[in-house]
C-alpha cells in the first residue's frame, strides 16, 4: 500500500519519487486510495506558503500561491480541463468526436479560455481571503482529489489502458474509507467544511451526469477537469459565503 502512496505522489505532484514505483501494477491501482492524502499535503504546503507571505500585499501573495499550486501539480488537471473544454464544445454532442478531440495534444481556444478562467478565479479567490487562509487552501485540493476517488469508484472508465484503467480496479473498501475520512475531516472545519463539502458534491454530481450522458463514463481528462472545477468552486464558495 505504501508504494501506492509513492505512485499517487509521483502522479499528482512534481515531488520526486522512485520511478520504480510505477512499474508495480498493484501499486498503480492502490494509488487511488491515497489521493485525498496527497490533496491534504498539497493544501498544507500552499497554506504554509500563504502564512509565510502573510505580510505581503494580498495580490502578490495570491499570485505566488497560485504559481506554486500550478508548479507543484505540474498543471496536470489544468491540462484535463483544457482538453475537456475543447472536446465538449467541439464534439457537438457526439461521443466519438468528443473522445477524438480529447486525444488531440493541441490546445484549442476553448481550452485556453478554460485555463485562463480557472487560474483567474483561483487568483481572485485567494486574494480575497484573509492573510493566512489555511482552511480554504486545505479543503480545495483535498476535496478535489477525494472527488476523483469517488469518480473512479462509481463511474465506468471508457478508455483502455493507462493509469485510469488501473485506477478503476482500485480496492473499493479502502477507497470508501478514504472518502469517508475526507468528509469527516471537512466537517472539522465547521461551516467552512460543510459549505465546501456541499459545493464539491454538487459539482461532482453535475459533472458526472454530464460525462455519463455524453460519453457513457469518464476519461483521465474529464477526471482532471472535475478536480479543477471543484478546486475553483470551493475557493469561490468560501470567499463569497
Amino acid at each position: 500500500m505504501m508504494r501506492g502512496l509513492l505512485v499517487a505522489l509521483g502522479f499528482l505532484t512534481r515531488l520526486p519519487v522512485p520511478m520504480g514505483a510505477f512499474d508495480d501494477t498493484r501499486a498503480r491501482s492502490a494509488s487511488l486510495v491515497w489521493y485525498p492524502l496527497v490533496g491534504l499535503l498539497i493544501g498544507l504546503m500552499l497554506g504554509a506558503l500563504a502564512w509565510l507571505l502573510r505580510d505581503t500585499p494580498s495580490l502578490l501573495t495570491a499570485a505566488m500561491v497560485v504559481l506554486a499550486w500550478v508548479a507543484l501539480t505540474g498543471a496536470l488537471h489544468l491540462d484535463g480541463l483544457a482538453d475537456s473544454a475543447d472536446a465538449w464544445v467541439g464534439g457537438l454532442g457526439d461521443r466519438e468526436k468528443t473522445l477524438a478531440i480529447m486525444k488531440d495534444p493541441r490546445c484549442g481556444p476553448f481550452g485556453v479560455l478554460a485555463i485562463v478562467l480557472a487560474v483567474l478565479l483561483k487568483f481572485a479567490a485567494v486574494a480575497s481571503l484573509h492573510a493566512a487562509p489555511w482552511t480554504e487552501l486545505i479543503l480545495a485540493p483535498l476535496l478535489a482529489r477525494a472527488s476523483l476517488v469517488a469518480l473512479f469508484l462509481t463511474t465506468p472508465y471508457v478508455r483502455g489502458g493507462g493509469l485510469g484503467a488501473a485506477l478503476s480496479s482500485a480496492p473499493r473498501n479502502a477507497c470508501a474509507v478514504a472518502i469517508a475520512i475526507s468528509a469527516g475531516f471537512c466537517l472539522l472545519g465547521r461551516w467552512h467544511g460543510v459549505i465546501a463539502l456541499a459545493v464539491a458534491a454538487v459539482v461532482f454530481g453535475l459533472w458526472r451526469a454530464a460525462c455519463l450522458k455524453r460519453l457513457g463514463g469518464i476519461t483521465g481528462d474529464t477526471a482532471g477537469a472535475l478536480a479543477e472545477m471543484i478546486e475553483v468552486a470551493v475557493l469561490v464558495a468560501l470567499t463569497v459565503r
